[in-house]
């Protein structure tokens, strides 16, 4: 049965620390349920995500995730070089997989060397890979977990508002070129985030009280309120952004 995000649950929490740190529970919760097999996430970027990098890494929990069964994609990333400052997977890296024993081989940078059309392309066969098949199939999710951020245009992953890539549904991977932020982005598409176990948004300050509410209606002139899950859409918001 297909998740709507007029059909998510909303947790509240103080602040955006117990944001993250209900992040990492959950994460945690995913991975030690799922009796056999790899764990599939896809990160976000964000300054709530690089705090949940953080306590991943940190004594508290470091300890309590099988590493090896984890393996790391990503929602999107800025067509940036390798190494770049402001390349979610270079956040993801410095502060959060340098310094925990997953194997190399399970992690899965978005490529960024080429144009952002090959780079989508290579993006998408790598995901195919992952999967074991080119179709995605109902009741076996190409993710257990992905997490989205909500920007203050209504955007989620970079799937902005007025982009070709918001009518995509067949391809996994996709492009953006949004004309209000800096670079060319590589995205995972509506049908990809559909087949999800687990759909988690992060949502945090006070400038996303309106967005927040229009989500939560189902306003679909946001990108963000197109999401649907095969399992479950779960939005943790921090009191400012709930406006609580």
């Amino acid at each position: 049965m297909t998740t709507d995000i007029r059909n998510a649950s909303l947790e509240t929490l103080a602040d955006s620390e117990a944001v993250a740190l209900r992040m990492a529970e959950l994460l945690v919760e995913g991975i030690q349920a799922k009796a056999d097999g790899l764990y599939r996430v896809a990160l976000s970027g964000g300054s709530t995500p690089k705090r949940l990098f953080e306590l991943l890494a940190s004594d508290a929990f470091r300890n309590r995730v099988a590493w090896d069964r984890l393996q790391v994609f990503y929602g999107d990333e800025r067509h940036v070089e390798l190494g770049h400052p402001d390349g979610n997977q270079t956040v993801a890296q410095s502060v959060l997989l340098r310094h925990v024993p997953i194997p190399a081989e399970n992690i899965f940078p978005i490529p960024t060397g080429a144009t952002v059309t090959a780079d989508a392309a290579v993006y998408e066969k790598a995901l195919k890979a992952a999967y074991g098949s080119d179709e995605l199939e109902k009741g076996r999710p190409l993710f257990d977990l992905v997490m989205l951020g909500l920007g203050t245009d209504g955007h989620t992953a970079s799937l902005f508002p007025g982009q070709p890539v918001l009518h995509e549904v067949k391809a996994w991977v996709g492009t953006a070129a949004p004309e209000t932020v800096p670079y060319e982005r590589v995205t995972l598409t509506y049908p990809a985030i559909a087949s999800s176990a687990l759909v988690v948004f992060l949502v945090t300050g006070a400038s996303k009280i309106e967005m927040l509410e229009r989500l939560r209606a189902g306003d679909q002139e946001l990108p963000s309120a197109r999401v649907t899950s095969e399992g479950r859409i779960v939005i943790l918001a921090d009191r400012a952004a709930a406006g609580a």
